[in-house]
């Protein structure tokens, strides 16, 4: 008995370990990939930033007038809601936070009488609401943990043409914003229609009689290059979410498998000791029988009888000689 449930113990022992072994290695992974998600995020800041500029200089020069794109709803009835998850599990509550908010809203929308749509990107969200019966759009995977600007082109396309053509009215944003690597928070962003306070304070003004503001002549006109522009500042805008829900899942992933990693060396002490307890009361319990034997054999030698005596033995009967 003892000694089957030693073998047991020891199998769960050799499989624990293993696992932490593959924990372990998924931890330094994540890690490494985290400083590189942070350089990836921290390289498109520039670019984002000057194109916000562009946009606002275009802006000021009159290129914002009769935009599709600022052309807000009077009545939004539709909202469409992009959800940045991961394609990949083992990375803690990520999924569960974006999911949670996200369906938070569609309730609300569900309660006060709108519709919505919602855009799933990652396997796991899609999984998510596809299983609960949620409306979907088009779905976008394969690319949670090293976004290219190509994935964030084909969403950014997508959105705007649902905006365009009128099936939905608004369209945000959900991901996880990466703070630093112990801090990460799920938002909600307005992605389209742009608002006129976005790209508003641009310095493309004509220029005046004592040279204050900017002179800058657009070839060709402004609003042609506007309308050519803001699908791409769409786009950056969601390139910015798409990095910043990598690094996030980068952090959350390697502290769930740093926290798997000390549970499997806290189990395998915690095993180890039932099986040395295990095995010392198997030895106990084998010295007590091999004692136990050992008295049971003194005593039954202590109290045998004597050997009995034959009278007609003739040694018996012989005269001792005088």
């Amino acid at each position: 008995m003892a000694g089957g449930q030693e073998r047991i113990l020891r199998g769960r022992i050799r499989s624990v370990q293993a696992t932490k072994k593959i924990t372990r290695a998924m931890e330094l992974i994540a890690a490494s990939r985290i400083v590189k998600a942070q350089q990836r995020v921290q390289a498109a800041v520039p670019y984002s930033e000057q194109i916000t500029n562009v946009v606002r200089d275009l802006a000021a020069a009159g290129g914002a007038k009769d935009s599709p794109l600022l052309a807000g709803r009077d009545e939004v009835r539709t909202t469409a809601y992009v959800v940045i998850g991961a394609d990949r599990g083992l990375c803690g509550g990520y999924n569960a936070g974006v999911q949670r908010a996200a369906e938070g809203e569609v309730k609300a929308d569900a309660t006060s009488g709108k519709d919505y749509l919602i855009v799933p990107v990652g396997t796991k969200a899609e999984g998510y609401f596809r299983f609960r019966g949620y409306k979907l759009g088009e779905r976008f995977s394969g690319f949670s943990d090293a976004p290219s600007y190509e994935d964030a082109r084909r969403i950014g396309e997508y959105v705007v043409e649902l905006f365009v053509s009128g099936e939905v009215d608004r369209v945000e944003l959900v991901y996880t914003r990466f703070i630093s690597v112990g801090n990460q928070e799920v938002v909600l962003r307005p992605l389209v229609p742009l608002t006129v306070e976005t790209i508003a304070g641009g310095d493309g003004k004509a220029g005046t009689d004592d040279g204050s503001g900017g002179d800058y002549e657009f070839e060709p006109e402004p609003a042609t290059i506007f309308d050519t522009l803001l699908p791409r500042y769409v786009e950056a805008r969601v390139y910015a979410g798409l990095l910043n829900a990598a690094a996030s899942e980068h952090a959350f992933r390697q502290r769930a498998m740093k926290s798997a990693t000390d549970n499997a060396e806290e189990l395998i002490k915690t095993l180890s000791r039932i099986m040395n307890r295990a095995r010392q009361d198997s030895i106990t319990t084998e010295i007590m029988e091999i004692v136990g034997g050992a008295e049971a054999l003194g005593s039954g030698a202590d109290t045998r009888s004597p050997r009995s005596v034959d009278e007609t033995d003739p040694l018996i009967h012989q005269e001792t000689p005088s």
